[in-house]
């Protein structure tokens, strides 16, 4: 005889057998369950830790599917498939069902954080302020002399440093640093903040 049929009656008996002890666990016999849960551990083990990569929650899934099994074993169909077949059914199920509700908690987590943190504000207010501010600074740039509009326009708007302002203008480092000062607490008095 050939090893693949010797193989394939191996198989067919071991279908058999898993068969009949499905359907012996059906009928609430605990030692046919004891003998399945043997029997198709390590296979469960195998397909749930495929999908979920993960050891710990594997073994957590495996013991999930061998309860299912013992409480769904009345609803076995051998027409169907084999017991092995159903039974791996169950643990491929189980271990999706897993991933989806890990990732459904991952999106719920992530829909609440982000709308805890981004802050409704209306457009039209915000634009209307810094329109506002922006005409307030240009009216109190207004009252500073040429000298001190120039160096403020420079360092601040025209993101130079004090020394390359101070190259730009053509005059010492000391005098460009009194000319920021001097508009800075002009700017200051203008638009009426408060030191």
């Amino acid at each position: 005889m050939r090893p693949e049929r010797r193989r394939s009656r191996t198989e067919a008996a071991s279908a058999d057998v898993l068969g009949d002890l499905l359907r012996r666990v059906a009928r609430g016999d605990e030692q046919a369950f004891e003998s399945l849960y043997d029997a198709v551990v390590g296979p469960v083990y195998g397909v749930v830790l495929r999908v979920l990569r993960d050891p710990a929650q594997s073994e957590e899934v495996v013991q999930e599917v061998l309860v299912e099994v013992w409480r769904q074993a009345p609803r076995y169909d051998p027409s169907r498939g084999t017991a092995r077949g159903w039974v791996l059914t169950v643990a491929h199920r189980r271990a999706v069902d897993r991933v989806r509700s890990a990732q459904a908690s991952t999106d719920r987590e992530d829909k609440v954080a982000s709308r805890d943190t981004a802050r409704p504000f209306d457009v039209v207010s915000e634009e209307v302020e810094h329109r506002l501010e922006t005409e307030q600074v240009r009216r109190a740039l207004d009252v500073l002399t040429d000298l001190q509009r120039e160096s403020v326009e420079l360092a601040y708007f025209g993101g130079y440093t004090h020394r390359q302002v101070s190259d730009i203008l053509g005059v010492p480092l000391g005098t460009v640093k009194t000319r920021l000062r001097d508009g800075l607490i002009r700017l200051r008095d203008e638009m009426g903040v408060v030191a």
